[in-house]
């Protein structure tokens, strides 16, 4: 008997389709544990995390706001000898040209993150999916166990039945 063919049997109470997803998950899984791990993330990949990281963090708002305040300030301080004085038009540049610059970096490592919370989410269904169906086969397993299980049980009491027969016949 082939192994297929083996644990086929074994899996009595699934449906064929649930015996084949179930066989293909397990290969799934036999190929993700040996498999390398995923490939290592390209230098831009690193740079757009790691600036998204620092964008994104308190550190960097506190700093900004210290950086801005700091530029209205100086300029307010001079006065008309200011190198940017009261509409603060280098600053907004300044401010602008950061914002087109950050914006797209950003997207590009939410967008990896994004693809990376995508296969997790993948894999993680398809660990559902099996174990859905193994606790499924588990429950049909048991109940089979436990149909034998009554069934040796109804044939014992039987017996013991039919000898309480024979012995009443024996003492009337």
């Amino acid at each position: 008997m082939s192994q297929s063919t083996a644990s086929a049997s074994s899996l009595r109470g699934l449906t064929p389709e649930e015996v084949e997803i179930l066989h293909d998950l397990r290969r799934r899984r036999h190929q993700v544990h040996h498999k390398p791990a995923r490939a290592p993330a390209s230098l831009g990949q690193r740079i757009a995390d790691g600036f998204a990281g620092a964008v994104g963090s308190w550190n960097f708002v506190v700093i900004q706001s210290l950086l801005l305040a700091g530029w209205i300030v100086g300029n307010v301080w001079f006065g008309a000898r200011s190198w940017d004085p009261y509409p603060f038009i280098l600053l907004n540049l300044l401010l602008s040209f950061q914002a087109a610059y950050t914006a797209p970096v950003i997207m590009m490592s939410q967008n990896r993150m994004s693809e990376l919370d995508r296969r997790q989410a993948e894999e993680d269904y398809h660990v559902n999916v099996k174990a859905e169906l193994e606790i499924e086969w588990l429950h049909h397993k048991i109940d089979l166990l436990r149909e034998q299980e009554i069934i040796t049980l109804t044939s014992a009491v039987q017996r013991l039945s039919a000898q309480l027969d024979k012995l009443e016949q024996r003492s009337a």
